[in-house]
């Protein structure tokens, strides 16, 4: 191998001897050149010795040379330090000679400086003494303006020598000119009673707008004295006149207006020109009349309050005494300030305060009283409801539309309205919420005993009672939407104007409720139409003998007569309901009453064979498609929403279980217990017997078949199951039963199944209505058996009217419908109640 690839090799990081011996002699061949090689590292070995003394000895010598350049640079920094130790003696020698040499020029400068302000100060109290002897001068001679001009002066001096007032005489011209300002203070206040005893303002006005600068000069505290007798001097005779006890009655509140707005002239045509208008004597004059009437108003409310006699205070003199005072703040405002008041008649400023000075200055005093107002209006409230409830929904010359509401909801909300824009101008406080207060109570009422009343069936002279008209249901239904959505502005709009610290009393959401339930008591009464035209269906459906039924056909004979009538009374319907949200409501309780009232039929139908258990299968689909129809029925290109095509399926599926199970023969008997265990899916042996009773198999042969279903059930393939299922247990526990009724098992499926509607009563609607109401039962009638509406039952109606705990539960039980109404309105898209547009229009 060369000698350089040799030291390459050796001088490498990662060498490893082997590895080079290895590469060195790979071949026996090469191990001729052993001694070659040695010779090669020896030699290499020799060189590097070399290379390493030649370093040491190079290192050796720098060492020797980096010390002697340290010393010389201590030395080069010692002599550094004593040049600057000079340089700084000489300076310091410097700035004492400069000093000694400035130090007469100092002298001179404070000695000038001094004699400066000596000479300034001798001046200025040269011009001082010379003002106050003229002051003295022209004060006696009245001569004001001249006077004001030089009291500035002199009042501007004194203030130069303050800090001298430790000196004699200048304490004594300090105590000389403070007595000459207080001789004119009292001189002009002299002058101006003087003046307007003897009623020389005309003559003297000149005179006396002078004296005015001259108090403008001495400050603002003889300002305010000045302004202040000024006020009571002119409001002197009023607090005579009007403190008397006929006078001052709230019966003379305009003469004491006309009493003001006559002063106010006579200061603008004699006095104004006296004050200057920066003093805003008029205004201060307003002021002093507002506050001694409003504590006048004050003693005077209190005084009524306190009466033994009986007597109250009048509402509508109040009212008219504080809107006649109100009026008289608005024309305050608009002379004493730029800016209009903010109005008060609409609503439509709600969200700005008043800041103007005048803003209650005097109807403050009468908020403590308007809870007499708020009573007023309670008692003309409590008027209007019973002729509501006395007069027709819709006026006899009205035409109907789908999109009407009762007037007297229009009418109710118009006077809400109106008290809430007068309660405003009055009080955004306590009497706002009182009145809110109010409004609820009578929104209450109007939902329960208006609106309510109206979709009630009427007791008759013949069975079943008189039903609600269509265009009746209709109107309720839109009036109760319409009163929804105005709670919610209402509520709003007084957030908006009464105080931030009462905004948490004020909740409407209540009373929303409630009328969100009206508007599904309606609903539902439009279903009862539809029910009462199905009852023939039902009569023939539970006269066919379903036991004896041999051949299954393309449907029952009663199916093609129950589809027409469901479809004509339902386009009908919903031809009057014009809100997209009311026509699926309105179909989705139409497909629950409609399932659970065919569960109902089919128990009552028993016993069943299994080709009458196909049959009734059948006539199920096809009642399903049909059902889900309905929302075509306006437009029958359209195709039925999704989620309301799904719900008549998942709804009318409900009883499936049971007809398929009802389908399968007894004979083998072990298909029977299978057919149970997969689709009943329970281990409950009343259930099993139950559906045995419904297919009609006797009872000595049921024997066998409940050993078998046990033997089965207790399989591990079957451990999983229920012990009764929670779907078809409610309906199967009626089967067979003493005094089994169509109600009680109807009932039983609805309960069970979360929003369906019970059956209405065909009797007396309206007070199946008012129990469901007051026992919070959403349901509208419990009919019991029978065909004929004879036999049906209702809880009576109590002989009076509800008492304030009735009251109480009705509303209640009429917000939980509202809740559970709203809810169930949700998944039909857009907010419940929400106006389409042109609707307020319309109405």
């Amino acid at each position: 191998m060369p000698q350089a690839d040799l030291a390459s090799s050796l001088d490498a990081a990662d060498y490893e001897p082997i590895d080079h011996l290895n590469a060195l002699f790979s071949h026996p061949s090469t191990l001729a050149s052993v001694s070659k090689t040695s010779q090669a590292l020896r030699a290499h070995q020799d060189e590097l010795d070399q290379e390493i003394e030649a370093l040491a000895a190079e290192q050796s010598l720098s060492d020797t040379e980096s010390v002697k350049r340290i010393q010389l640079a201590k030395d080069d920094l010692a002599q550094l330090f004593r040049k600057i130790e000079g340089v700084q003696q000489r300076a310091m020698q410097t700035e004492q000679s400069i000093t000694d040499m400035t130090a007469d020029i100092k002298r001179l400068d404070n000695t000038k400086k001094n004699l400066t302000l000596s000479m300034t100060a001798l001046k200025r109290l040269q011009m001082l003494t010379t003002a106050y002897e003229q002051l003295q001068g022209l004060s006696a001679s009245r001569q004001y303006r001249e006077c004001a001009s030089l009291l500035q002066a002199v009042i501007q001096l004194m203030t130069h020598f303050k800090t001298y007032r430790s000196i004699d005489q200048i304490a004594t011209l300090s105590r000389n000119v403070s007595d000459v300002q207080r001789e004119l203070l009292e001189q002009v206040c002299e002058d101006f009673e003087i003046t307007f005893a003897r009623d020389q303002v005309q003559t003297r006005r000149g005179m006396l707008a002078e004296a005015c600068l001259v108090m403008d000069a001495l400050g603002d505290n003889a300002r305010s004295r000045l302004i202040t007798w000024y006020c009571n001097t002119q409001l002197r005779e009023y607090r005579q006149v009007f403190r008397s006890e006929e006078a001052g009655s709230l019966d003379n509140i305009s003469r004491r207006y006309s009493w003001f707005k006559k002063l106010l002239k006579t200061y603008d045509d004699q006095h104004a020109a006296i004050f200057p208008p920066h003093w805003r004597v008029d205004e201060m004059l307003a002021n002093s009349f507002c506050e001694g009437t409003r504590e006048d108003f004050r003693s005077i409310l209190a005084k009524s309050t306190r009466r033994t006699d009986g007597q109250t205070l009048d509402a509508n003199l109040l009212l008219s005494c504080l809107q006649e005072t109100l009026d008289f703040e608005h024309g305050l405002e608009r002379k004493f300030t730029n800016s209009s008041r903010v109005s008060l008649d609409t609503i439509t400023s709600s969200d700005e305060k008043l800041t103007a000075p005048f803003t209650h200055a005097i109807s403050e005093a009468f908020e403590p009283h308007l809870t007499v107002w708020v009573e007023a209006q309670d008692k003309q409230l409590s008027t209007m409801l019973p002729k509501y409830k006395s007069q027709p929904p819709k006026p006899a010359d009205e035409e109907f539309n789908s999109q009407m509401v009762m007037p007297s909801s229009t009418e109710l909300f118009s006077f809400y309205r109106s008290s809430f824009a007068q309660c405003a101008k009055l009080s955004t406080g306590p009497r706002l919420v009182e009145l809110s207060k109010v409004f609820s109570k009578y929104l209450d009422q109007y939902a329960q005993q208006v609106l309510l009343f109206y979709i009630s069936e009427k007791p008759g002279g013949s069975t079943p009672s008189r039903m609600p008209s269509l265009e009746d249901t209709v109107l309720v239904l839109n009036t109760a939407d319409y009163c929804y959505n105005t709670c919610t502005q209402l509520e709003d709009r007084i957030k908006g104007r009464i105080d931030e610290q009462w905004k948490d009393f004020i909740d409407f959401s209540s009373q929303a409720d409630a009328f969100m339930g009206i508007a599904g008591a309606s609903i539902r009464a439009l279903v009862r139409r539809v029910e009462v035209d199905l009852e023939p269906s039902w009569r023939e459906m539970r006269n066919i003998a379903w036991v004896k039924l041999q051949n299954v056909s393309d449907q029952s004979t009663f199916v093609a007569e129950m589809v027409g009538r469901i479809k004509s009374r339902s386009t009908d319907i919903l031809e009057h309901v014009h809100k997209t949200q009311y026509s699926r409501a309105y179909c989705d309780n139409l497909v629950e009453l409609f399932a659970s009232t065919y569960a109902s039929n089919i128990i009552q139908c028993k016993p069943i064979s299994e080709t009458g258990a196909e049959q009734m299968l059948l006539d199920s689909y096809l009642l399903t498609t049909e059902l889900t129809s309905l929302m075509t029925l306006r437009d029958p290109t359209a195709q039925p929403p999704t989620s309301y095509a799904k719900r008549v399926s998942t709804t009318m599926s409900r009883i499936t279980p049971l007809l398929k199970v009802l389908q399968v023969r007894p004979s083998p008997p072990e298909s029977l217990v299978q057919a149970y265990l997969i689709h009943i899916a329970d281990k409950s042996d009343i259930n099993f017997r139950r559906v045995l009773d419904l297919k009609g198999i006797r009872k000595a042969d049921q024997s066998s078949l409940m050993e078998l279903f046990s033997a089965h059930k207790s399989s591990p393939k079957h451990e999983n199951l229920p012990a009764q299922s929670p779907s078809l247990t409610p309906l199967l526990t009626q089967i067979g039963g003493p005094g089994a009724t169509i109600s009680t098992i109807s009932n039983a499926t609805t309960n069970n199944l979360p929003s369906l509607p019970g059956r209405f009563d065909a009797s007396i609607l309206g007070s199946a209505l008012m129990t469901a109401a007051r026992d919070g039962v959403d349901r509208f009638g419990t009919p019991t058996l029978g065909s004929g509406p004879q036999s049906r039952t209702v809880s009576p109606p109590p002989p009076g009217a509800p008492g304030q705990d009735g009251v109480g539960n009705v509303n209640q039980n009429l917000r939980n419908i509202g809740k559970f109404f709203k809810r169930d309105l949700g998944g039909f898209g857009g907010r419940f109640g929400g106006a389409k547009p042109g609707d307020e229009q319309s109405r």
